[in-house]
């Protein structure tokens, strides 16, 4: 938007430079791309964002310019009185929504003309022709306060009646740019009783404009929807300043006076009187009022800024403020600025005003917080954690059919029933996820998928005679995942370890000690902490596949009851130096019997290792055609390490020894 430095000083008694106003309105956020000396004036050219109209128009310029250099903005009160005459013209809306106010004010016997010559100079320096003398005032008002204005020629219109509505799809119109248009039912119109005479918020037209041969006029100030105008201007190729204001929003309170202010134009340099003016439509529009705590300024800002200087900026920028309290304001947000919601917002325009570069740069204040203890942050830690590993949240429905749960055969009490369901599928309220982990996971087999893990986070429903919520972690796996490491392409086959695995560590970055899984079958795992049973893992049994519709493939699923598992979180962190001296790690495969607990043996394994053995860990679990029934296959890791020194081969080999012994003598395995 282009605009001269002397209209602005019509508003505002700047001081300054047009240069060093330009660079001012440029740090408040009104850039100004271009700065030219034109016929004695300085014309500035700004880049008005899309959320802020009220800078489209001297005014609004004038405005901020003011508040900038705490200066008083100049009131343009109208002059003289406007006469008004009876008449029996009326206007018609089809629906508020799209037109939510219409004016019509209608002045006789005017003389249309050239435009004298400051009116045509102002608006040519700003890029727009002159026309004549009733149009350049529209203009210039369009340009001075925001207002889009239109003027009919009053003759030219059928009967005296304005109808603001749709189109019809058969319609067309002359536009003032000379082209007909096919109209369409989503291009708002402006019609007198028989056609449509313009195109609401966008162009007039070219059969009732304004010419020398004119002498009524009937002048439009009106408010239309945004998206009626953006919608009806795209459909027909149009564009225009009055379109370019609409579909941004224009202030309901200055429609009255940018009407007001063209007709006393229009009297002055066109003669002109026995005016009428009719409105119809809203009047007042609703008030937004937002409170601010001026110490959260300086929170957000990170400078201090007095309560009368903040007072002082809003109220320069338009808003009314009074003081709520001792360090709260009860800010009036006024009606040009739809852009303020929210406290920041009011922020925002502070530290504008104030000066981005009077705020001093600081480094910001980072306090780390390593803690988790609200239900709500231990949940999305859980998430976090999951989704790291590579595991895929979904959501499931909480109505289940019956037949489903049956064939899981997991020993559940009675569910609860809804006593009249929509469907047979929501026959119960879920006291499991693992139905609907299942169903996900035979969707996504279908899907050609070759790997599944999933996750959900959600609310189970417990108990019959008194009904109670209880929020728990389901997580399935299913097929093979591929990935790529130094050593080639690897594939490792979803199971039991793998849940175990990203249970742990769920366990570990919780902080979770004293957990245990307690076989209760060859499939199926119980999980405990400090002796209390939290949840299970178990692979899916051939009639539950079956009653999934999944062939070929195996299905491993966990539940753990989340309101349990948060008793047990131990959130604080202790740090620990990295050592400084390298470890060794020493791998020990050998067959098992089914029946031993790997626990007892990681356990004894741990004792015998001391001092210098630091963790032991499983790192492969085999059963297959090498392996004898009732027996499998473990790889052990000792990582051996101490804080003195660097370990040699001598002093590892006899502990290593120590624990082959320890595994075939005292649980009777056979090393591989």
């Amino acid at each position: 938007m282009k605009i001269t430095y002397n209209w602005l000083k019509d508003f505002v008694d700047i001081k300054i430079p047009a240069k060093e106003l330009a660079a001012k309105l440029t740090m408040a956020g009104l850039e100004v791309v271009a700065l030219e000396e034109k016929a004695g004036d300085f014309v500035l050219e700004i880049e008005i964002t899309p959320n802020r109209p009220d800078w489209l128009s001297v005014l609004g310029v004038a405005r901020e310019i003011a508040a900038i250099t705490n200066t008083k903005l100049k009131i343009q009160n109208p002059k003289g009185k406007v006469r008004s005459a009876k008449g029996n013209f009326k206007i018609e809306i089809e629906d508020k929504k799209d037109c939510p106010l219409y004016s019509a004010r209608i002045i006789r016997n005017v003389r249309v003309a050239p435009s004298p010559e400051w009116l045509r100079k102002r608006l040519e320096l700003i890029g727009c022709r002159s026309v004549n003398n009733v149009v350049d005032i529209t203009n210039y008002v369009l340009f001075e306060l925001g207002e889009p204005l239109h003027a009919f020629d009053l003759d030219k219109l059928s009967q005296d009646k304005i109808i603001v509505r749709r189109a019809k799809d058969s319609e067309k119109l002359l536009a003032i740019d000379e082209e007909e248009r096919n109209l369409k039912s989503k291009v708002l119109v402006i019609a007198d009783r028989n056609k449509p005479v313009a195109i609401a918020g966008v162009m007039g037209g070219k059969e009732t404009e304004v010419t020398t041969s004119t002498r009524n006029v009937l002048l439009e100030a009106a408010i239309f929807d945004p998206v009626v105008v953006r919608r009806g201007r795209q459909a027909l190729g149009l564009q225009s300043e009055a379109s370019y204001r609409f579909e941004r929003g224009v202030d309901l309170t200055i429609v009255e006076k940018a009407s007001l202010r063209a007709a006393q134009l229009i009297q002055e340099i066109c003669g002109g009187g026995d005016i009428l003016f009719l409105s119809s439509g809203l009047t007042k529009p609703k008030e937004i009022r937002v409170d601010l705590d001026t110490v959260y300024v300086a929170k957000i800002l990170g400078v201090k800024i007095t309560r009368p200087k903040i007072k002082q900026i809003l109220c320069g920028l338009g808003f009314k403020v009074r003081q709520k309290s001792k360090e709260v304001f009860k800010v009036g947000v006024p009606s040009f600025r739809q852009d303020i919601k929210l406290q920041v917002d009011l922020i925002e325009e502070v530290a504008r005003v104030f000066g981005y570069d009077n705020i001093p740069a600081s480094q910001p204040a980072v306090k780390p917080e390593i803690t988790v203890r609200e239900k709500r942050d231990l949940v999305s830690a859980i998430k976090a954690i999951l989704v790291g590993l590579g595991v895929n949240e979904v959501a499931t429905y909480s109505l289940l059919d019956k037949a489903v749960l049956n064939n899981l055969d997991l020993n559940l009490t009675k569910p609860i029933e809804i006593l009249n369901p929509l469907s047979q599928d929501q026959e119960i309220l879920r006291p499991t996820l693992i139905p609907g982990l299942g169903r996900a996971v035979s969707f996504n087999i279908n899907q050609k998928q070759d790997y599944v893990s999933i996750f959900e986070i959600g609310n189970i429903f417990l108990g019959e005679t008194k009904p109670k919520e209880e929020l728990v972690l389901g997580l399935a796996l299913s097929g093979t995942n591929s990935f790529l490491l130094e050593q080639g392409l690897v594939k490792d086959e979803a199971g039991l370890l793998n849940l175990k695995g990203i249970l742990e560590t769920i366990f570990l970055r919780l902080g979770i000690q004293g957990y245990e899984f307690n076989n209760q079958g060859a499939l199926n795992c119980a999980i405990r902490i400090q002796n209390e049973k939290v949840g299970l893992m178990l692979g899916l049994s051939p009639k539950a596949l079956e009653g999934l519709n999944i062939k070929n493939r195996e299905v491993f699923a966990l539940e753990v009851s989340l309101d349990k598992l948060f008793s047990f979180v131990r959130p604080d962190k202790k740090f620990t130096p990295l050592p400084k001296y390298p470890g060794i790690t020493r791998d020990i495969s050998f067959v098992l019997k089914d029946d031993l607990s790997v626990k007892d043996i990681l356990l004894a394994l741990r004792q015998k290792g001391q001092p210098l053995l630091n963790d032991i860990r499983i790192t492969d679990y085999y059963k297959g055609k090498q392996i004898p029934a009732g027996f499998r296959g473990l790889t052990l890791s000792c990582f051996y390490s101490s804080n003195e020194r660097t370990l040699t081969e001598k002093e590892i080999q006899p502990i290593q020894d120590l624990l082959c012994g320890t595994l075939m003598q005292t649980f009777g395995v056979k090393m591989r």
